[in-house]
């Protein structure tokens, strides 16, 4: 079984007072995001609630959407959009290689491609 940084980054190890000394915050805050779907810590086999070093990330980027003026359902839209963003960012990427490794067949929908240069005539 592979085990790397980011495996380890989403296994939750924080129990939910340290997390919520952690980013500044009370524990009842933590439930309130729970609850209104904001974030989903791991739980043990009994039900208590285990904080990742991610849950952590975005606890602290709910607190700076606070911070900045957003109300939670305010939070929850910007990190819906952010979640998108990064979806498609990453997909983007994958087109962007598989472009650059020649994978693309020059089959733009442009026809700026191979096949569309020689059907330009």
């Amino acid at each position: 079984m592979a085990s790397g940084p980011s495996r380890e980054a989403g296994r939750g190890v924080y129990a939910i007072s340290i997390a919520a000394e952690l980013v500044g915050t009370g524990v009842q805050n933590l439930r309130v995001y729970e609850r209104r779907g904001l974030l989903e810590p791991s739980r043990t086999g009994g039900g208590t609630r285990l904080y990742s070093e991610d849950d952590i990330v975005r606890l602290r980027r709910i607190g700076a959407l606070l911070a900045g003026g957003l109300n939670l359902a305010g939070v929850a839209m910007v990190l819906d959009l952010e979640a998108d963003n990064a979806r498609l960012r990453g997909r983007l990427g994958r087109l962007g290689r598989r472009g650059r490794d020649g994978r693309d067949g020059g089959n733009r929908r442009d026809g700026s491609g191979a096949a569309g240069a020689a059907n330009a005539d």
